[in-house]
């Protein structure tokens, strides 16, 4: 197979992962005779494609319960969303980049904005982003890591980041309550807000289907938050009232 034929060797990387469970970036280079770079490239662009999950020096399919029928119709949506957030980012602009999929979805677009400075708190977003082109400048908070978050989190990342400001902070949400803001089940709420409070704008980048969760922990208020970029299910009722809060709405479309 021809190296150059991107589409035709990322199909084969999917049919394989399939047989074998699992492949490895060096078996990867080897069998389609390519650098070990343009593997990992590959990889994460299928994985934010939804068609696998990256793991150290190759990948895995997804867990069963992540590509249910509800799921792979929300891959469209989740993209189109991201795209529509990098639309919103300047060349050599300073941005925050939380953890969370949807945020991650930014990372092959970013290659198209050169002399960004990107800070992390996410150890996933940290690699896929010294994997593209126009590689950013990387900040990494630092700090006590959260399992459940799989990011980085406390009082070290939070001084890390109070070092420091940032034209834009990109975050998701597991929950959008119309009356409240964002909301989340992680009980580790202090980085978000700090994040928030040292970026000049606010975007908050989540699904439709989020609105109504009950989720208890509120992370984001409507007034801390400045855009809110979702799917164009969003109802028009709800995108009315979160307007009046002084939010921007955004409506991506998926193509």
């Amino acid at each position: 197979m021809s190296k150059r034929n991107t589409p035709q060797r990322r199909h084969a990387i999917i049919t394989l992962l399939a047989e074998q469970g699992e492949v490895s970036v060096d078996e990867l280079a080897k069998r389609f005779d390519t650098s070990e770079v343009t593997i990992r490239k590959d990889l994460t662009v299928l994985e934010q494609n939804g068609l696998l999950l990256r793991r150290y020096g190759g990948a895995v399919p997804l867990p069963q319960e992540l590509t249910s029928a509800p799921n792979r119709q929300l891959a469209p949506f989740k993209l189109a969303i991201a795209k529509a957030a990098v639309a919103h980012i300047r060349e050599h602009a300073r941005i925050i980049l939380d953890c969370g999929s949807t945020t991650a979805a930014m990372i092959p677009q970013l290659g198209y904005k050169p002399g960004l400075v990107v800070m992390t708190n996410s150890l996933k977003v940290a690699t896929a982003l010294r994997e593209i082109e126009h590689e950013p400048t990387l900040l990494m908070t630092g700090g006590t890591w959260d399992p459940h978050s799989e990011s980085f989190q406390g009082q070290v990342a939070e001084q890390v980041l109070r070092s420091y400001d940032f034209d834009q902070l990109f975050i998701g949400a597991d929950g959008l309550d119309i009356a409240r803001g964002t909301t989340t089940f992680n009980e580790l709420l202090g980085l978000s807000r700090v994040m928030a409070d040292v970026a000049r704008e606010v975007i908050v980048l989540a699904e439709s289907e989020k609105f109504g969760r009950k989720i208890p922990n509120l992370e984001l208020p409507w007034s801390s938050i400045h855009t809110l970029i979702t799917d164009e299910c969003l109802d028009g009722e709800m995108r009315l009232q979160i307007e009046a809060c002084g939010v921007e709405v955004i409506c991506a479309l998926a193509g």
